[in-house]
């Protein structure tokens, strides 16, 4: 494990980018990527997806439905998978979880095992993994575009999406990318693992009753 203090990414070092200025810059930059991997982790266990309809039915109750939606994407995750394959620039996630599992990551976790279905390296890490390098508190959402550019995701208090602050620093970008891609080593497939903590689970609403 990396020392914590090497990890901590200081904002005056980067650029802040508003949310649709992180957004277009951030396809721009990922379709031009040739011959190299992506790397993205997440570490919040709860986050806001008010305009994804299948988030939205599944936080009301309605599993099924939100079921339904995600599955209508399969043809299009397949179709980006492809067209990452074919750029040399395979996309590799992982998700930091702690359990019991939020109503969010119920959700996320059967989304990113449709990912892993299609094609997209997915691999969760339980919590206990990161917590010698959280003294100062949780790591931070990072996502770094073949290794020329790191993102940290920025999020409102309530985990709304809130743009992103740009790093290029060569050094920052190489150590973070080194430390995703050895969490990724010690993670485990996102299909087994939804499929043993996950997919039984029933919708929040149901589980407060």
């Amino acid at each position: 494990m990396p020392d914590p203090t090497g990890l901590r990414l200081d904002p005056s070092r980067g650029v802040r980018l508003a949310r649709r200025e992180y957004k277009e810059e951030f396809r721009r930059r990922d379709s031009e990527i040739r011959d190299h991997e992506s790397w993205k982790l997440e570490r919040r266990q709860h986050f806001l997806e008010p305009n994804d309809p299948s988030w939205e039915a599944f936080h009301r109750g309605d599993r099924e439905e939100s079921l339904r939606l995600l599955e209508n994407r399969r043809g299009a995750l397949a179709e980006a998978v492809t067209e990452e394959e074919g750029r040399g620039n395979p996309f590799h996630r992982v998700r930091v979880v702690k359990e019991p599992l939020t109503p969010y990551l119920q959700w996320e976790l059967r989304y990113l095992r449709l990912q892993a279905e299609c094609g997209r390296p997915v691999r969760v890490l339980g919590h206990e993994a990161v917590l010698p390098l959280e003294p100062a508190g949780l790591l931070p959402e990072v996502v770094v575009l073949g290794g020329r550019v790191l993102y940290q995701v920025v999020y409102t208090d309530e985990g709304l999406s809130d743009g992103a602050i740009r790093f290029t620093d060569p050094e920052i970008v190489r150590r973070w990318e080194g430390f995703i891609e050895e969490l990724y080593a010690d993670g485990e497939d996102v299909v087994s693992y939804t499929d043993r903590h996950a997919l039984r689970l029933p919708p929040p609403q149901e589980r407060a009753r």
